[in-house]
């Protein structure tokens, strides 16, 4: 059997072998835990250090504001609830988007359990969030602004800068999911202006199970995992060595390669859009034309329901109809539906994102593949 054209890396990339090879001998030989205080605990205490400078040269921050996680989710709640905590009794108002990830969204759901107050801001047609409508929204209970830096579905940027500034002249933090960015564009914690920020290792040929949180300096955070004072007291626990030597070693083929990756895959990208175009010439873009990931391309197909276009083409394109977490419901994209994308445009989206090993013949071959399947189910 043929294995499928792989255009689904918002939802996971491979591990780069560069990474693989990075962490073998931590997961061979070298199994000292970092808190001792011998040879074995100094090698791998060195490891993650090296690991925490490499991550930290990449997002512009000092190595003692990167705190390792069990990956991006986890990064989340501990940035969301961690301030909620350390803060509730400042104020218990947060502001987020209507297109945040699950892993955004289920905390502050939790956090409403809980008494704090949630405030969610709209988009525009192309998933955008008003800035203007950030500065409304916040009051002297306003403790965070948590808004995703890029939407995994439809790729759109937001104005993080920009909603920063406004936040920080009232005194209020900002936290962005910026797990779809990493190695995709330029991340730089100056740059945007945050104070904490999300890394998720597998969103960029990192393995699954490892993340960070970037903690600028001075922000309170109140720990979710309770224990000995790891992570700068932060995140208790014995580093997971070996995936933290993976995310440093993929945060330096990251810097190494963005303006390469930028250019090469936006390219494939745009060509992957023509071959549709030309095939299906009534595909809807979703998401910012130009303001948008550089690898990920959503369509709507009119006409067509997107769980029934991924079930005939799955064994030649592998792909999906929006994020991974919702993946087996055929429902609407809430993230569409938040845009104005009525029902029927919503449930005929499918998202393509590509990467490193796609090719210029993939993208051919997928958007033949895709083409057919819609003129079949629209015949």
């Amino acid at each position: 059997m043929t294995t499928p054209i792989y255009l689904d890396y918002n939802a996971t990339t491979p591990i780069d072998p560069a990474v693989v090879d990075a962490m073998e001998p931590y997961l061979r030989d070298h199994f000292g835990n970092p808190s001792s205080d011998h040879e074995y605990g100094y090698r791998t205490r060195a490891a993650v250090q090296t690991a925490r400078e490499h991550l930290a040269t990449l997002l512009g921050a000092a190595p003692k504001e990167v705190v390792f996680t069990g990956g991006g989710s986890e990064a989340n709640n501990l940035a969301i609830k961690g301030v909620a905590y350390a803060l509730r009794e400042r104020g218990t108002h947060l502001i987020t988007s209507a297109v945040e990830h699950p892993a955004v969204a289920g905390p502050l759901r939790f956090l409403e359990r809980q008494g704090f107050l949630v405030t969610t801001l709209p988009v525009d047609a192309d998933g955008l969030v008003d800035p203007a409508q950030v500065a409304a929204a916040i009051t002297d209970q306003t403790i965070l602004v948590s808004i995703m830096h890029a939407n995994n579905e439809v790729g759109t940027l937001q104005p993080i800068r920009a909603i920063a500034a406004i936040a920080h002249a009232r005194g209020v933090l900002v936290h962005t999911d910026a797990a779809q960015t990493i190695g995709k564009l330029p991340v730089r914690l100056p740059d945007l202006g945050v104070d904490l920020l999300t890394v998720a290792g597998h969103k960029c040929y990192a393995p699954k199970g490892v993340g960070a949180l970037i903690v600028r300096q001075g922000v309170p955070l109140e720990p979710l995992i309770h224990g000995a004072g790891h992570e700068g007291g932060r995140r208790a626990g014995t580093e997971n060595v070996p995936y933290v030597v993976g995310l440093g070693r993929a945060a330096v083929l990251a810097r190494e390669r963005l303006p390469e990756y930028q250019e090469r895959v936006r390219a494939l990208r745009d060509t992957l859009h023509r071959h549709i175009l030309e095939r299906v010439p009534t595909a809807v873009l979703n998401g910012h034309p130009v303001e948008r990931l550089p690898n990920t391309l959503n369509l709507s197909f009119p006409g067509v329901n997107a769980a029934a276009l991924l079930a005939a083409i799955r064994d030649q394109v592998a792909c999906s109809t929006g994020s991974a977490c919702h993946a087996g419901h055929a429902a609407p994209s809430q993230v569409l539906l938040a845009m104005g994308r009525d029902a029927g445009l919503a449930a005929a989206a499918l998202r393509l994102s590509l990467g490193w090993a796609t090719t210029a013949p993939e993208v051919q071959q997928a958007a033949e593949v895709i083409g057919t399947a819609v003129y079949a189910l629209t015949r």
